[in-house]
């Protein structure tokens, strides 16, 4: 209770200080032999939108971000850790090229509409790749919060099938709170600023709209204590936890190259042998980096940050305070989930000590960086040196300036990096990082590669 006090309290400390989030989450563990070889298209988070908006958006989208860094500090105060037991046996399923379409879920993310149960009942869930726990609405538990489908209902269908307490899967979960109810493996799971409660359970899910292909998955029949997801069904995650979907189906590669919100088109996602970035076109070199392990949880995806530059100019970061801790602390972590950038100390005084040396503006808010423009110029009239994080190995990721910095609203542009919130947290690489570049995570291998894309010609 006391972990969850201060949590509280610095979720109420959090600031504005820019931007947006697509929210991701996660699935359960068992090991199939799937060629899980597709590809799925994604609208921006503001597809059809007007520019007002837009601008709303992005600012509901950076206190999401604040609320998912308070619930890494939840999952650090209660010491969770990424332990994966046993899976049951493998399963010889074959899919390929589902043809399968996500698209952005109002300010909370991507999501994908899957069939659940048998017959296929459908379901939209958003991406998420922070979490491991794969999860739907369902009638089984009672009264759900608002979503467009029609809420499960595993009464009709033929496939479905609770986890008993004393299962590996059961056993194998990193819940919120976890308890046996009924013999039957009940959890708590939450996600910032809203919690979601149900049981582990079997089911057929299917995927694509014409050229459908089904998997049998351990996920949570559930549904939201409180809070809400713009009213989806629930999440699907891309963890590499031991309950994440990609263990389950065995995936050990995909890929994404998110467009420019702004833009308002779709953004690709790839499976399989579909994730390869040798077969686009890029508008840069392709570089490889090591995926870290965390020697405590296997929640995030790690890379190996050992600096950062704006324009020539290295900054006095120490390489040891961006490295992950024997505690399991620190590091950086990539999430498509999370929309603004967040640094530990002394990165974040010294890239905003930088910017303002670097940006000839007023600055409004020194406490958040607000520039104000001047009148009758937008962000795109302002120069920026580019934002370059430095890797082990000489590999470096440069970021031009609508990767690091956003217009939340008229004639303000504002740095879309925050001070990470709290002693240990990670420094994070969102989704606005990454804009317009194709990144590719090769589990098996544990490699991060990426290359500046036009993510739109994909």
């Amino acid at each position: 209770m006391q972990g969850m006090a201060h949590h509280r309290r610095l979720h109420r400390q959090l600031q504005l200080v820019c931007l947006v989030a697509v929210v991701l989450t996660a699935a359960p563990a068992a090991h199939a032999i799937f060629h899980f070889d597709f590809r799925l298209d994604s609208d921006s988070p503001f597809f059809g939108r007007s520019a007002a908006a837009r601008h709303d958006n992005w600012r509901r989208a950076a206190l999401e971000s604040n609320a998912r860094q308070a619930r890494r500090l939840a999952k650090a105060l209660d010491k969770l850790s990424g332990a994966a037991p046993g899976a049951p046996a493998a399963a010889a399923t074959d899919i390929a090229a589902a043809d399968v379409t996500i698209s952005p879920y109002a300010h909370q993310g991507h999501s994908l509409t899957v069939g659940v149960g048998t017959p296929p009942q459908p379901s939209k869930v958003i991406l998420d790749l922070g979490s491991d726990l794969l999860w739907t609405q369902c009638s089984l538990v009672g009264p759900t919060a608002k979503q467009l489908e029609p809420v499960f209902d595993a009464a009709r269908s033929s496939s479905f099938s609770v986890l008993p307490c004393d299962s590996k899967l059961c056993e194998a979960g990193t819940f919120t709170n976890k308890t046996c109810t009924d013999r039957k493996c009940a959890y708590e799971n939450d996600y910032g600023i809203m919690t979601a409660t149900g049981v582990l359970a079997t089911e057929t899910f299917t995927f694509g709209a014409h050229h459908g292909v089904s998997a049998n998955l351990t996920f949570g029949c559930g549904k939201l204590a409180n809070g809400t997801i713009a009213e989806a069904s629930g999440i699907l995650g891309l963890s590499p936890g031991p309950l994440s979907m990609l263990k389950q189906l065995a995936i050990t590669k995909f890929s994404y190259c998110l467009t420019p919100f702004a833009d308002r088109k779709t953004s690709p996602v790839m499976f399989g042998a579909m994730a390869d970035l040798g077969k686009y076109k890029t508008t840069g070199k392709v570089q490889t980096i090591p995926l870290l392990k965390n020697p405590v949880e296997d929640i995030y995806y790690y890379v190996p940050m050992v600096g950062m530059s704006v324009g020539s100019k290295r900054l006095d970061v120490p390489q040891e305070t961006l490295a992950i801790k024997p505690d399991g602390t620190g590091g950086t972590v990539l999430d498509s989930a999370t929309t603004l950038a967040y640094l530990v100390e002394p990165a974040f005084t010294e890239l905003k000590k930088a910017v303002m040396e670097g940006i000839k503006l007023p600055v409004a808010n020194r406490s958040v960086d607000d520039y104000p423009l001047p009148r009758g110029m937008s962000m795109e009239g302002v120069q920026v040196p580019p934002l370059v994080l430095h890797f082990d190995g000489d590999a470096e990721m440069s970021l031009p300036r609508d990767n690091y910095f956003q217009e939340p609203s008229p004639g303000m542009m504002c740095l879309a990096v925050m001070q990470a919130p709290f002693e240990g947290a990670p420094n994070v690489i969102g989704n606005v990082q990454q804009q317009n570049m194709h990144v590719l995570y090769d589990v098996g291998n544990r490699k991060f590669s990426y290359a500046p894309t036009k993510c739109d010609s994909i």
